[in-house]
């Protein structure tokens, strides 16, 4: 029982935020060969393949995002639902999702860490905030939670935005953002939609250059407050996965407190939905997950908390084996998440909800 305590204690990193990937990072390297699951690069594998067949109608989802009319969208969802024929890949069988919820693409806990890291990955440094969907048209901007919950409403400078750039209801542009209360910005992570031109199958390397190219073309504007704009939309920059890199990046300081890093395949589509194309790791992570050396910065510290709750994890790990008395780990399900995804986190104190001044919070 103590080798088993030892090997968990050496095989878990705990996250503290509670979002899609808030369950304990699942270091189980010693139980990867026992179960019967898909691990992490053979979905990504399946996923890239499957995206190149897939036929998805970005066009018109955009356009029912933008003007909240999706009675088009329903009926030749139906004619498609007549004709679909069974499809032997799993992943092949998802849909658009409809109205606004579950819009945007979430990350899963970086297990897996690929061979091409360097090659064909980018990273992005994520401030703290709740990650929002935008959706900009017919002259008001709209937050939306990721279950589709509109939480405000007002004019900003994006193309779309307000009732002098709307072009008559033409231009829309829907973004990814994360929002930050204490800075009144709304970090912009991704672009599914830009002027009306939707982006959704694009691959990430360019949207991420079409992204920057297009904030830089409206300037300064959209990073200032001002009546027509209450809030700001600053756009995130991505980097290269190269372990030099990425020692940079950790040592950098950043105008926001920092809530972890997310890591994009280059070749993906936006999609929405949890995906193992998209990884996240906690910045004290890094050292552990990709093996690597980072600079002993406060970024880089492991919290007190992570301590704490690996005993947790152990005691529920030992009752749970005396319980059923088996030492065989748990079937990992397709999410990657593998097991003890039900232990809880560490939550803050509660607070009796604030509400924004121009804009209430989204979701993560």
């Amino acid at each position: 029982m103590d080798d088993l305590s030892r090997a968990l204690a050496n095989s878990f990193t705990i996250s503290q935020e509670l979002n899609s990937t808030a369950a304990a990072h699942p270091r189980l390297a010693q139980y990867k060969a026992r179960h019967g699951g898909q691990d992490q690069a053979e979905r990504r594998r399946q996923l890239l393949q499957s995206q190149k067949s897939r036929r998805l109608n970005y066009v018109n989802h955009a356009r029912c995002l933008a003007e909240d009319d999706w009675t088009k969208a329903e009926e030749s969802e139906k004619e498609a639902e007549e004709k679909e024929d069974e499809m032997e890949v799993e992943l092949l069988k998802k849909k658009l999702p409809k109205r606004y919820a579950n819009q945007l693409m979430l990350s899963e806990w970086l297990v897996d860490v690929p061979s091409d890291l360097a090659e064909q990955w980018l990273l992005v440094v994520c401030p703290t905030g709740k990650r929002c969907l935008i959706v900009a048209s017919k002259g008001s901007t709209a937050a939306y939670t990721k279950s589709g919950f509109c939480v405000n409403r007002f004019p900003s400078q994006l193309p779309g935005g307000n009732r002098q750039n709307s072009a008559a209801g033409k231009d829309y542009t829907i973004l990814d953002c994360i929002y930050n209360e204490v800075n009144r910005t709304f970090f912009v992570l991704d672009v599914m939609c830009w002027r009306g031109h939707p982006v959704y199958d694009c691959q990430t390397d360019f949207r991420f250059f079409w992204l920057q190219s297009k904030l830089q073309e409206e300037g300064e504007k959209l990073s200032e407050i001002a009546t027509v704009n209450p809030f700001r939309f600053v756009g995130l920059q991505s980097s290269p996965c190269a372990p030099e890199a990425i020692y940079q990046i950790l040592a950098a300081d950043y105008p926001f407190e920092v809530d972890g890093l997310l890591f994009y395949h280059t070749q993906t589509h936006y999609t929405p939905g949890s995906t193992p194309l998209v990884g996240w790791l906690k910045p004290y992570m890094v050292a552990d997950i990709l093996t690597m050396s980072v600079p002993a910065v406060a970024l880089t510290s492991k919290p007190e908390y992570a301590n704490s709750q690996m005993q947790q994890i152990i005691e529920q790990k030992k009752q749970q084996m005396e319980e059923e008395g088996s030492l065989g780990a748990k079937k990992a399900p397709a999410s990657g998440r593998y097991e003890l995804e039900h232990l809880s986190t560490p939550k803050r104190p509660e607070t009796s909800p604030s509400k924004m001044e121009c804009a209430s919070k989204t979701e993560s």
